[in-house]
C-alpha cells in the first residue's frame, strides 16, 4: 500500500489519496496527522510533498509518530518541504523577497465540506540537517536525499520539482528539499 499525503489535485495511479481539500480522486477526507483509517504496519510508501512545514515544530513529532505507525517495518517515508537553504541562496542572488515569500509562507485555501474556506501556511522552515535530525529523534533511519527522477511519481509534477527560477528543472536551482527515510 503507498499513500499519497495532502495530495490536493494531484493523483498519482497506484496511492490512496489522504487530503483535507474535496477533489473526486480523494480516498480519505482527512487530515494528515491522523491516520486512524489505516491499520499498523500497513503502508510500504508514504509521500507527503510540500505538507509537512504546515505542521508546527511542536506538532511534527506527532505526525511522524503517526506516519511511523502506519509504515511497515523498513517502509519508506518520502518527504518534500521547501529548502530553507536554497531559498536564501535565491534570496541572497536575487535580492527580491518576493521570489521565496511563497515558498517560505505558503497559503494554500482549503474548502471544508460545509463550503467554509479557511487558509493555511507554513509553519515552520526545515535545512537538511534539521529535517535529517527530526527524522532521526523520531525513530527514523538510513535517511538521504531522495532525486525525483527517479521516482514514482516523477511523472507527476508537483512542489518536490520546484526550482528557481520557475521551471528550469535542467540548470534552475531545486528549492525543494527532498529526502526518504525509512522505519527503524
Amino acid at each position: 500500500m503507498m499513500l499519497h499525503l495532502g495530495c490536493g489535485k494531484r493523483y498519482i495511479q497506484g496511492f490512496i489519496h489522504v487530503d483535507l481539500a474535496d477533489w473526486p480522486h480523494i480516498d480519505y477526507r482527512n487530515s494528515v496527522d491522523d491516520l486512524s483509517m489505516f491499520e499498523d504496519s500497513s503502508a510500504d510508501l508514504i509521500y507527503s510533498s510540500h505538507v509537512f512545514e504546515y505542521f508546527d515544530r511542536q506538532k511534527a513529532p506527532s505526525v511522524l509518530a503517526e506516519w511511523r505507525r502506519v509504515l511497515i517495518s523498513g517502509g519508506i517515508l518520502r518527504l518534500a518541504v521547501p529548502d530553507f537553504q536554497a531559498l536564501v541562496q535565491v534570496y541572497a542572488e536575487s535580492g527580491d523577497l518576493n521570489k521565496i515569500l511563497g515558498p517560505l509562507f505558503g497559503r494554500i485555501m482549503v474548502e471544508s465540506g460545509d463550503s467554509e474556506i479557511q487558509h493555511i501556511y507554513h509553519r515552520t522552515v526545515y535545512d537538511y540537517f534539521s529535517l535529517k535530525s527530526m527524522l532521526e529523534e523520531n525513530g527514523f533511519i538510513d535517511i538521504r536525499k531522495y532525486n525525483w527522477r527517479k521516482t514514482l511519481h516523477k511523472d507527476y509534477d508537483d512542489y518536490s520539482q520546484a526550482y528557481y527560477p520557475h521551471m528550469e528543472k535542467e540548470k534552475g536551482l531545486l528549492i525543494s528539499l527532498n529526502l526518504e527515510a525509512k522505519k527503524g
